[in-house]
């Protein structure tokens, strides 16, 4: 079973993925929070695989939440779920260690595929956001070509092109399509990637290639 706990401040919400994840065979929710505060409670008290969380709430926003729970809770996973398509606390909130990052406007099955995926240690950031987060920070990015060391340079040339193929939001199958490869060979080559750049998960390989200025 995965056991979720649900961090937003609307109770609609909150209501809503319950259903939804209740209805699941392999889901059990564990519990609910109004707010960032409450939720890091909720999840020491029942470590959870995967916290839902949302980015603006009262008293404790969901990334000072999330910084909390992975610092403490090594092992539980937060998704982030955001309604604002450039919000600058979902930003944060990757860099905070979130596993992943997605628009509440989501379809039911995408939600689930996602859970899933974060709960047997993979990371998800949709597409859509990727690119809304090079639109927010392309402006801030290093220049590549400004003479300074390669921050890739400990990567072979196709490790380089997974890693950029990730931070442009493609998922294994898509990059071993784009690259000719089998799906069991590019995460082999995801695994390196991590291991190399000393990464967390997928998430921040896309951080990483966005403030070195890869893209």
């Amino acid at each position: 079973m995965i056991r979720v706990a649900i961090v937003d401040d609307q109770q609609l919400i909150r209501t809503g993925f319950r259903l939804l994840l209740d209805a699941q065979p392999d889901i059990e929710v564990v519990g609910e929070a109004e707010d960032g505060a409450a939720g890091v409670q909720l999840a020491r008290a029942h470590h959870p695989d995967v916290v839902l969380m949302d980015v603006r709430m009262p008293r404790v926003d969901g990334v000072t939440a999330t910084a909390a729970i992975v610092e403490q809770l090594p092992d539980t996973r937060v998704l982030v779920l955001t309604t604002f398509d450039l919000d600058e606390y979902a930003f944060g909130g990757l860099r905070a260690g979130a596993s992943g990052f997605l628009l509440k406007d989501i379809s039911s099955a995408q939600l689930l595929d996602a859970i899933r995926a974060v709960a047997s240690g993979e990371a998800v950031v949709s597409p859509r956001v990727t690119q809304r987060m090079l639109d927010l920070f392309g402006t801030r990015l290093p220049d590549p070509g400004d003479g300074g060391p390669d921050p890739a340079a400990a990567l072979t040339p196709r490790e380089r092109d997974v890693l950029l193929a990730m931070a442009r939001g493609l998922s294994n199958q898509e990059i071993a399509s784009s690259l000719h490869t089998s799906e069991s060979t590019v995460k082999t080559h995801v695994g390196r990637v991590l291991a190399k750049l000393g990464l967390r998960d997928r998430v921040h390989a896309v951080i990483f290639a966005y403030e070195h200025g890869l893209l």
